[in-house]
């Protein structure tokens, strides 16, 4: 892989394990040195230890992305140890399905914290560093669920609620050189998709193999597809690329 983000510093969220383990990951091999983000620095420990062990630069960073106040001495912490930050992956995310007339304020209320304040927070946090060197990349996760799904009201509607906050954080940021995109994962192999199981009353296996047969490519996604995606984003290749959201989910969304 090529060395791109050599001397850039990467935020990425909720990267203690999962799908923002493996961007972390995929960004250190890129050459960044990357903050690993989540709730508890302690179990950040596991991905920090790949990176640097595959020779790469990584630290350990706790911040709850819903306050203002973690957040900024998250990223003051960054700037101050590893340097200006050029790159941000807004990926923590969490799950409180029910159906509608079984959620309750607080399960819509911790999705919408996540997933909507977590990236307003820290995007705002980031820009401050990236519109005074004119550069910066930021991709934020959004879901398929965007679309619609039974039983994820919140989640849904936050997921889209990303989609329009990279649109117009592309149109204000865009003229500082600054590229905004998203990314929209399917069926993703994680911890939040087994848990999705447990809730339907099934195994993770027939989880996997029902979503596999309803996708055109017939196979579920990894980590490694979303990481790979999120390495085009923050390439120069896709310096044109802005207010995007780019799905990644074998075809799904077609049908």
């Amino acid at each position: 892989m090529t060395r791109e983000l050599q001397d850039r510093v990467a935020v990425v969220t909720g990267a203690g394990r999962g799908i923002g383990a493996a961007i972390a990951e995929t960004l250190a091999s890129s050459g960044a040195a990357v903050a690993v983000v989540d709730l508890d620095e302690a179990s950040c420990a596991d991905t920090v230890r790949r990176i640097t062990e595959a020779g790469g630069s990584a630290l350990a960073v706790a911040a709850d992305v819903t306050d203002s106040d973690s957040v900024d001495r998250a990223f003051t912490r960054v700037s101050e140890e590893l340097g200006t930050v050029g790159v941000l992956v807004n990926n923590a995310g969490v799950t409180k399905d029910n159906m509608l007339f079984k959620m309750s304020e607080q399960d819509w209320d911790t999705v919408m914290g996540v997933h909507l304040r977590g990236a307003f927070l820290c995007s705002k946090a980031a820009q401050r560093q990236m519109v005074p060197q004119r550069w910066g990349k930021i991709v934020n996760l959004s879901s398929v669920s965007a679309l619609g799904n039974r039983g994820q009201a919140n989640y849904s509607t936050a997921k889209a609620g990303v989609q329009g906050f990279t649109k117009t954080l592309a149109i204000e940021l865009g003229p500082f050189g600054i590229n905004v995109n998203a990314i929209a994962p399917g069926f993703i192999v994680s911890d939040m998709t087994a848990t999705t199981a447990e809730r339907l009353g099934v195994t993770f296996e027939e989880l996997q193999q029902g979503a596999a047969a309803e996708t055109p490519v017939r196979r579920v996604g990894q980590p490694s597809d979303i990481a790979n995606a999120v390495s085009f984003l923050t390439s120069e290749q896709s310096s044109f690329v802005t207010g995007q959201t780019l799905y990644v989910d074998g075809g799904r969304k077609l049908g």
